[in-house]
């Protein structure tokens, strides 16, 4: 028999590690540098989600990673990307950029506006390790997702338009205003987590609030209705 169970785990902004290092004011919702809880090592594949607010003029210097999907959603402001492979880019507010680290990769990410940045920084562990490593960014108008998840990254050859990472998952991000609905189907064995950016919401009756976390599992569907206009980011993996 299918298990219609939802197990909704809210983790309150208030709640999440934090690190403040003037340029950088940085909230964890899963273990992450100096910040470590073992009950939260991540969620299904999802091994990072930082909720990262950078200073003008500032940013990351050049250090490496690799075997790791980090993909960054631009809240406000822009980010600006320059890597060893000789990729450079600007993503800007509501755009998404992909990096997938493979066999190793070096990169900057700086903002050189004038204006504090913010993003969400996700990092998904890939079905393999090593590989090519790659970059990637794309707009995504918000009123292409308004009342709807679009996908933004996908390891699915289905999702044809979403940027290409490689990992057995979607994000997915949509605009909602205050009283829509949206619906989103969790299946068997499937880990989701989702953050709104702005507003608020109600998951099947749970109430969240902006910069929250909820993970959420169970095999069924999830109603998701904006309390107040709202932009939700979404991530479904193994």
């Amino acid at each position: 028999m299918l298990d219609t169970t939802t197990i909704i785990d809210r983790r309150p902004f208030a709640s999440l590690g934090h690190a403040d290092h003037g340029w950088l004011d940085a909230r964890h919702h899963f273990s992450f540098a100096g910040y470590h809880d073992p009950a939260r090592m991540g969620w299904g594949a999802i091994r990072v989600w930082n909720d990262d607010v950078i200073a003008a003029k500032s940013g990351f210097p050049p250090h490496p990673h690799r075997d790791m999907e980090i993909i960054t959603y631009v809240r406000s402001g822009a980010i600006s990307h320059k890597d060893s492979l000789g990729n450079e880019g600007r993503t800007q507010a509501g755009d998404v950029q992909v990096m997938s680290a493979g066999s190793g990769v070096r990169h900057a990410e700086y903002n050189l506006e004038d204006e504090a940045t913010t993003i969400f920084q996700i990092w998904i562990e890939p079905r393999q390790r090593g590989g090519e490593p790659s970059w990637g960014a794309r707009p995504f108008p918000k009123g292409d997702r308004s009342g709807r998840f679009a996908v933004l990254a996908s390891g699915f050859p289905e999702d044809g338009e979403a940027l290409r990472i490689r990992a057995d998952a979607r994000v997915m991000g949509a605009t909602i205003k205050a009283g829509e609905r949206v619906e989103h189907t969790i299946g068997a064995g499937r880990h989701v987590y989702l953050v709104p950016a702005t507003g608020r919401l109600s998951i099947d009756g749970e109430p969240v609030e902006a910069r929250d976390g909820v993970a959420l599992t169970g095999a069924r569907t999830v109603t998701i209705e904006a309390l107040a206009d709202a932009e939700i980011v979404l991530v479904d993996s193994e």
